[in-house]
């Protein structure tokens, strides 16, 4: 890795940086607001890569489990394809054997380039499930395991496919879809929309 190149978890414009990428990238990231960041610089896990001194991507892990999930992982535009991130991911790996962890996982949509990086790090998908209903994409959920365990992970092929907004904005006019949910709710939320779109056809 060129010598230029470096991972920190401190830095001056790290939450400005961050949020505007979060931004930038909207289509492709859960959200999370700002607050969120703040806190988890001091729990120290949030990862900023630096390239030439500048920032040039980032990944938010969670707590050192028994599995430690990566909750945002983005490499800025100029910065992909010239393993910056897989150099970011790898710190980040580091990180999770640290902490013991027997497996790192992450949540990425069907439609999104990333699926491929993913695969070419030794991830492999354990389970695909529903997304929202603004995009009605599935969501591969990818894992790699760092320690051996009792059972070897069974993995899947990924789900393949792209967004489509259809339902979304046809019940948005009709009233039906009224806000913003997650978990068990959102499954339930997008059960019911699909429901009806499906009594309306």
């Amino acid at each position: 890795m060129a010598e230029d190149f470096a991972v920190v978890t401190a830095h001056p414009s790290m939450l400005d940086y961050i949020d505007a990428l979060q931004k930038k990238n909207a289509e492709a990231l859960s959200f999370y607001p700002r607050q969120v960041f703040e806190r988890e610089v001091e729990n120290g896990r949030l990862f900023l890569a630096m390239l030439n001194g500048q920032p040039c991507g980032y990944i938010y892990a969670g707590a050192q489990n028994a599995d430690v999930k990566l909750h945002q992982v983005c490499i800025q535009y100029d910065a992909r394809r010239r393993w910056y991130g897989a150099a970011l991911v790898q710190v980040v790996e580091h990180y999770a054997n640290e902490g013991k962890a027997y497996t790192v996982t992450l949540r990425c949509g069907f439609d999104i380039e990333a699926n491929e990086f993913w695969k070419a790090l030794g991830y492999g998908v354990v389970a695909i499930h529903d997304g929202g209903i603004r995009r009605m994409r599935k969501i591969n959920v990818w894992q790699k395991q760092l320690m051996p365990s009792l059972f070897e992970p069974i993995y899947v092929e990924p789900e393949r496919g792209k967004t489509s907004a259809a339902v979304w904005a046809k019940h948005k006019q009709t009233g039906l879809i009224t806000g913003f949910h997650r978990g068990k709710t959102m499954k339930k939320y997008r059960a019911l929309v699909l429901a009806k779109a499906n009594d309306d056809s």
